[in-house]
């Protein structure tokens, strides 16, 4: 039987979503045609796919939410349609899918199990917050999340800062409002 592909299909970055000034056509295409998804949370996965224009009830669609144990057995039951043969789509809360996101479980799952996984084309906080810096973007760093810790947050932002002083790097982050 052949396999499903996983599409990594980028979102909005805040509210509100205007799908058409965000995604380029293939991917606001992909999104609407497919009916089987993976989010963090399918009630934003919901509204996202609704802003998209979807032609499927969404009342319909296959949304998977992400388990809270993230173990192999999990992520072949998120992979259960493209598995089966049907194309399936992985949206992040916000930005591109699998990038400081744990989605990059299942991509990693995908390609282990021989599902062909695309990439489309769409916002992600880290480039756009690059682009819009005016720092280095030739030489650049991504860390992720800083530690919650504020001693050991201090602690990483200044070897960073030396770091980048040293090689002459831009040092990129992400937080979230939630943590």
């Amino acid at each position: 039987m052949s396999r499903g592909t996983l599409f990594l299909i980028p979102s909005n970055l805040s509210e509100p979503v205007d799908a058409g000034a965000i995604l380029p056509a293939t991917a606001l295409e992909t999104a609407r045609r497919l009916r089987h998804f993976v989010a963090e949370n399918a009630k934003s996965a919901r509204a996202f796919l609704k802003a998209v224009g979807t032609p499927h009830p969404i009342a319909e669609l296959d949304i998977r939410e992400w388990p809270r144990q993230a173990d192999a057995a999990a992520m072949q039951a998120l992979l259960g349609p493209a598995l089966a043969g049907e194309d399936l789509g992985l949206l992040s809360e916000a930005g591109a899918p699998a990038v400081a996101d744990p989605g990059a479980l299942l991509v990693a799952a995908a390609h282990q199990a021989g599902i062909v996984v695309r990439p489309l084309v769409g916002p992600s906080s880290i480039l756009l917050g690059l682009m819009a810096c005016g720092f280095n973007g030739q030489k650049f760093a991504f860390h992720g999340y800083l530690p919650q810790d504020k001693a050991a947050r201090v602690a990483r932002i200044r070897e960073l800062e030396q770091e980048s002083r040293r090689k002459g790097m831009t040092q990129v982050f992400i937080e979230t409002p939630y943590r």
